[in-house]
């Protein structure tokens, strides 16, 4: 449990998504005051002792008043298990739902916007990675100060199939010339994602900083 004086006041989009379900609990167990953005149709999804605002995600008028008083806000909307053939979602979803939170945290004075983005580069997700490359640099034209997690894909219930290519990414992990690009899109675990976001949540930056997969890997590991 935190302190009063640890305790975060914590904004989350996408909180009944595959991330934020998870994150949402954990928050709260900690002793954080939590408020979870939801879709009208989504309201009765958030965990007990969370506090809801009902507001469309697309647009920050309808959530920005309330985002007001808030030291953090946790970006994690996004189409559900991302694939190279949704670019025309990531871009009606991903993208607009980014930028009205950056417009929503910078107009409201969020001392800390935490963004789930993507490792990179990965030519076979283009879509993806340029909707995110988007999101980023619109958290830095906005002069907030953020921790932009860049994960590649998360492992956990009913995403367990990428497994089947662990052995070749501990064989490429011990390669010299395909090292760096393995540890950069290597598998992290639900377990290790939440713990990064959790550490980067307590544990606000100066200045803006990203945090890789491997140091997610670490911060799984050390915040266990």
């Amino acid at each position: 449990m935190t302190t009063p004086t640890d305790r975060h006041r914590i904004f989350v989009t996408g909180g009944t998504g595959y991330v934020g379900a998870r994150l949402i609990p954990l928050l709260l167990e900690r002793g954080h005051d939590v408020t979870a953005l939801v879709r009208e149709s989504s309201s009765k999804k958030v965990p007990a002792g969370c506090r809801v605002v009902v507001g469309d995600p697309l647009d920050a008028g309808t959530f920005a008043d309330s985002v007001r008083g808030r030291d953090t806000l946790v970006q994690l909307i996004g189409v559900p298990k991302p694939s190279p053939w949704k670019g025309a979602q990531f871009r009606a979803i991903d993208g607009p739902s980014a930028m009205a939170a950056v417009r929503a945290a910078a107009s409201t004075g969020v001392n800390h916007f935490v963004y789930v983005s993507v490792a990179r580069p990965a030519p076979i997700m283009r879509d993806y990675i340029a909707v995110r490359r988007d999101c980023e640099e619109a958290i830095g034209r906005a002069g907030l100060v953020a921790t932009i997690l860049r994960p590649w894909y998360i492992l956990g219930p009913e995403h367990w199939w990428p497994l089947a290519l662990a052995p070749i990414y501990r064989l490429l992990e011990q390669l010299p010339g395909t090292r760096e690009a393995a540890m950069r899109l290597g598998l992290i675990t639900i377990r290790e994602m939440l713990a990064a976001l959790r550490w980067s949540i307590e544990h606000p930056p100066v200045t803006t900083r990203l945090i890789e997969v491997p140091e997610i890997r670490r911060l799984g590991r050390s915040e266990a």
